[in-house]
């Protein structure tokens, strides 16, 4: 008898980001900064005195030591991951056992139920409001009810934009039993961290990346902040060598760095909130029913009945952003002035051409 896969991944398909040579890319969530010549320089002196035939550090401590001291946190609550997916895998699979009731909540990140699919977790998933925001009671309450082990979501949340309060979050672990992952992969563009908390709490999970503020997507780093138990726990379980030398010597030289990191974030933040605002204004100029979420985050999120077509329309001008089928809607990732500012020109003549043309 030939050999069959197993059922729970026969039919899963590889996960594929829009790819393509597009002039502007509005779709990823990335930072539109490439490192400064500084940081470059101390780079190439890095990666030329690293012994490539020597395994890394497998605490990732001096990476760690760096992390902790930008956040204000002590590196005895920190694990370095491959990326925060790795974490996520590990939280789904290790932390909990088969059959574990998982919250989740929709819209969100969709890597939180596939991790938790993988791990023959048992999904819960908690709908958000008209506004797209979470109701923390009514998700304490389902948390009780359903014996949740573990509830995650990202504040801010990818793709919405939208967040919990600090207070919020608080009354939220406060008021469960269970585990609480507070992916805060976007809170770099917010103020509302329970990051120096953390380890105050017997059961949270406070999750960071460098991908998206700190503007380094290409190495792979993902931060756990928790107590000293669940620490303990996620260093252990995880790969004793998981995070490549390179990785840890280019994110320990970029988060010394804290003035350039917190201006380009800064920056980042300026362009977010005049994007929102131009594209507010175009659409309640030309009164259009899109529903333009205000963001927390370093993206603008928009329902519309035509975000499909809008989406071939700046994909066919080589501009690509994400268009997310089932809540018909877009994710427009800020990027620098003048890519916000072709952006703009694309969207408004879209609206002009398709629209208001076909609706005479």
């Amino acid at each position: 008898m030939p050999y069959k896969l197993c059922e729970k991944v026969r039919k899963l398909e590889p996960y594929e980001p829009i790819s393509g040579n597009y002039r502007i890319r509005l779709d990823a969530n990335e930072s539109y900064y490439n490192f400064p010549e500084v940081i470059k320089d101390e780079i190439k002196n890095i990666i030329g005195n690293v012994d490539f035939n020597r395994y890394p550090d497998p605490n990732s401590a001096r990476l760690i030591e760096q992390f902790a001291e930008y956040y204000g946190i002590s590196p005895d609550n920190v694990t370095a991951s491959n990326g925060s997916d790795e974490l996520l895998y590990l939280l789904a699979s290790a932390m909990l056992t088969k059959n574990s009731r998982v919250i989740v909540t929709d819209p969100d990140f969709s890597m939180y139920s596939f991790y938790s699919y993988l791990s023959e977790n048992e999904i819960i998933t908690y709908r958000k409001n008209d506004s797209l925001n979470i109701d923390v009671d009514e998700l304490i309450r389902l948390a009780k009810s359903e014996n949740a082990d573990m509830i995650i979501f990202s504040n801010p949340c990818n793709p919405t934009g939208q967040g919990i309060s600090a207070e919020q979050a608080r009354r939220l672990v406060k008021g469960v039993d269970c585990l609480v992952v507070l992916d805060e992969a976007y809170m770099d563009f917010w103020n509302e961290s329970l990051i120096r908390e953390a380890s105050r709490y017997d059961n949270l999970i406070v999750l960071k990346t460098a991908s998206k503020a700190v503007g380094s997507a290409a190495i792979r780093l993902g931060f756990a902040v928790a107590n000293k138990t669940i620490t303990t726990a996620l260093r252990a379980v995880k790969a004793p060598y998981n995070v490549n030398t390179v990785s840890q010597e280019i994110g320990r030289c970029i988060y010394s760095h804290k003035d350039i990191l917190d201006s380009r974030r800064e920056d980042i933040i300026r362009n977010t909130a005049r994007l929102y605002k131009s594209i507010k204004d175009i659409t309640d100029n030309y009164k259009l029913p899109f529903k333009v979420y205000e963001p927390c985050a370093n993206f603008v999120f928009i329902e519309s009945d035509k975000s499909l077509s809008m989406y071939e329309f700046l994909l066919e001008n080589s501009i690509a952003v994400r268009y997310f089928k089932g809540a018909d809607a877009l994710r427009i990732t800020t990027g620098n002035e003048e890519e916000n500012k072709e952006f703009l020109v694309l969207f408004e003549k879209f609206i002009i051409e398709n629209i208001l043309k076909r609706n005479r």
